[in-house]
Order: structure tokens, then sequence, then C-alpha cells
């Protein structure tokens, strides 16, 4: 199990900063990296990463899909991308070329797709990506993953450098709360256990694990005790994990800022249906469109706060 860190307060530095400083680190080491933005550099502040190694960055300007090319024709040539949008552009207007000229053929990129479902905040629906799991786990050989906190987003980075093939990282830009310990190591594929028990399982992604942590312990004060599981990686799924758990709690909750089709509830439900079939419920958007507003109102709107988890363990423990 996890150790996690002291608390769970918002951290110092923001997410984006965190994927700056770390690839600075890795491109001092490796001029192979080269990092691709769709003129977002002040949003992700890669400014930074621009001065530092002018020769090693591409503003392929607002041409997403275009940008989705360059970063294959690199891999072509033996570079390591990493390409940085707003997750709704980096699949929804850039699929084809993610498919075809990435994975289809075969190329090295990495995607780090930033303000993540409603996070996304005052942009609004037309940038409030609530599909782009479904989208990117859809395509073969693709790994796909939402990371916690900035302890994870430093480990992911490092290890997604070494690996070949397509990664999507899912992302928020600002804050997140502090779920794990510094210098904590993750493997892809592998899910965390941050929490045990044996009423019921909260298997949780991305903003939503401290959420779980945070019913979790609100259950525990009435009696309840739940398993919180950080799921970071939604393709390959960690299978094994979830049917160990299905076998000891009989009862599994999701919990995603996304929606509840297409993506972890459902990644979580096909494993279940076809090894070990429990009691399930799945916390996420409704099948909706986004729309504006701040994050503690959006979370109330689409029903994804802590409280939401405490009544939907109580619905599935009282089937």
């Amino acid at each position: 199990m996890f150790k996690l860190a002291k608390d769970n307060l918002k951290e110092d530095l923001e997410m984006r900063q965190v994927y700056s400083q770390t690839l600075c680190e890795m491109a001092e080491k490796d001029e192979s990296i080269i990092a691709l933005e769709a003129d977002l550099m002040g949003a992700i502040k890669t400014n930074d990463f621009q001065e530092k190694f002018p020769e090693q960055m591409i503003n392929c300007g607002i041409m997403e899909a275009n940008m989705m090319g360059v970063a294959a024709g690199l891999s072509m040539t033996g570079k390591i991308p990493f390409v940085h949008t707003f997750a709704s552009f980096a699949t929804r207007r850039a699929y084809d070329q993610v498919f075809l000229s990435g994975a289809y053929s075969d190329n090295n990129i990495k995607i780090i797709a930033s303000d993540s479902g409603i996070t996304a905040q005052h942009n609004g629906g037309t940038h409030m990506p609530f599909e782009d799991l479904g989208i990117m786990r859809a395509i073969p050989k693709v790994k796909v993953i939402e990371v916690s906190d900035s302890t994870m987003l430093k480990s992911v980075l490092k290890t997604v450098k070494e690996e070949k093939g397509i990664h999507y990282i899912r992302t928020i830009r600002k804050n997140a709360n502090k779920i794990y310990r510094n210098n904590s190591e993750f493997t892809i594929g592998k899910a965390n256990v941050l929490a045990d028990a044996k009423d019921a399982t909260i298997i949780a992604s991305g903003i939503m694990v401290y959420e779980a942590l945070k019913a979790a312990k609100a259950l525990k004060e009435e009696g309840i005790e739940v398993a919180v599981i950080d799921m970071f990686t939604i393709k390959p799924i960690d299978k094994e994990l979830i049917i160990e758990y299905a076998q000891k709690t009989g009862a599994i909750l999701t919990a995603e800022n996304h929606n509840i089709i297409n993506g972890l509830g459902s990644a979580v439900a096909e494993v279940l249906v076809e090894n070990y079939p429990v009691k399930l419920k799945r916390i996420g958007v409704q099948d909706r469109f986004g729309q504006v507003g701040k994050l503690d109102y959006l979370q109330k709107v689409y029903g994804l706060s802590y409280l939401d988890i405490i009544k939907g363990i109580k619905e599935l423990l009282a089937k």
C-alpha cells in the first residue's frame, strides 16, 4: 500500500510548472527531446523551456492536427516529441493524426493533455473534455494515463521518456492536492492502493482521488470502511487488482472527472463483467456537455464531490 503525504493540502507548485521544470531537466541530459506547442507556452509555462532550449522547441501555432503530424515526423528521425495542448484539442481535433500518423505508424509521441474535464473552468464547454479518455483508449497500443499530483506527473514523464509508443497523459494545469510523498515512484499499468478495507472499494483517477480519500475518511467515522485505489493508468488497466478487490469487498464505486461512458467506469465495468461481476456504481459526468464555472460550482453541478461519492457508496451497500 502506498504511503501518502501527511496532508492533502494544495501543492505549492502548479502542475504546469512541474511539467516545464521536468521537461527542462530531461532536455539537459537528452537533446533528442523536442517540445511542441499549439501556441500555449504561457498556459503550460513552457516559456522557460523555450528560453533555455530554443532549438528543441517548436511552436506549431493553433494547428493541433498539424502538430501531431510534425511530432510523428520528428519521431521518425529518432527524436522524442513531447506534445502539449488542451485535452479537448489533443483528442477531438487531432484524432485522425494521432491514430494514423502516430499509433498506426508505430511512432513515439508523448501527448500532454491539460485542462482535463471540469478543470477547464472558465474556458467552458468548447474546451471542457469529458470524452478524451474514451477517445484515446480506443486507439490500439496507446497508453492512457491520468496523473493525480505533481509527484506522479514528474515520475510519469521520466518513465514515458524511456518507453517507446504513444502515451496520453491527462492532467490539470493549476495546483493539485498533494497525494503522494516526494520521490514516490509509479509503475504504468499498476494501480496504487491508498487505503485498504473490506466494506467497499472506490476506484478513482485524477482530481477524484482526493475526493475519494476525503469520502473514505468521512465514511470511516460512520463505521463504513472503504478501500481507495488510484487507477492512474486507464489503459492498460490493472485487471488483477480490480478482480482482487471485487472478490475482497463485493462492491465497487468508480469516480472520474469524465463522462461515465467510455472512461474509467466503463473500463472497470468491462473487467468486472468478464471476470468477477459485483455491485458497481459509476460517479462521473452523466452524458452531458461542459459549461463555464468555477471548480467548486462545477463539482456540485456534475456530481463530482466527495459528498457524491459518500452518497454513492451508501446506495451501493444498501442494494
